[in-house]
């Protein structure tokens, strides 16, 4: 598995859970242009809508070498899940008030682009002070025990 984006921002400001792996319909160039590093995942969120699923502002860049095909770096792309994991999420986002954000994007072994989409909840400022002293704290043990 290839890691080409990390929505680390994803994971500082909400608390992520029930991540599942999802295709994602492209378009021309769009998979050149990924292989290459040329996308953002970080503003992007997903929204259910008639049964289906999309992925709203992920920017892929644009592929310099397409001249024929060329697409909206910001355009909404449909991900591929079956019908019990959408309505699995459809569910939580309505009854629980859960937001859904995709947590990173990868080619995995087979060579197909893949997005890591999660539940959200969103964190309270103390909730994400309380986070980086838990990694600070974590830090600091790790680096006292390698010096002993």
């Amino acid at each position: 598995m290839e890691i080409i984006a990390n929505n680390k921002k994803a994971f500082h400001d909400f608390f992520i859970s029930d991540c599942v792996e999802a295709g994602i319909a492209l378009q021309g160039a769009e998979v050149k242009s990924i292989r290459k590093g040329g996308v953002s995942i970080l503003d992007s969120f997903v929204v259910v809508k008639n049964g289906e699923m999309f992925l709203k502002n992920a920017y892929i860049k644009p592929y310099e070498k397409a001249n024929v095909f060329k697409v909206d770096e910001r355009r909404t792309r449909k991900l591929l899940l079956h019908k019990n994991e959408i309505l699995k999420f459809e569910r939580q986002v309505k009854e629980k008030g859960f937001s859904i954000m995709p947590t990173k994007l990868y080619i995995n072994k087979d060579g197909k682009v893949k997005v890591e989409i999660g539940l959200a909840k969103g964190k309270k400022l103390y909730d994400k002070r309380q986070t980086l002293k838990d990694k600070a704290v974590k830090r600091d043990i790790e680096r006292y025990a390698s010096k002993h």
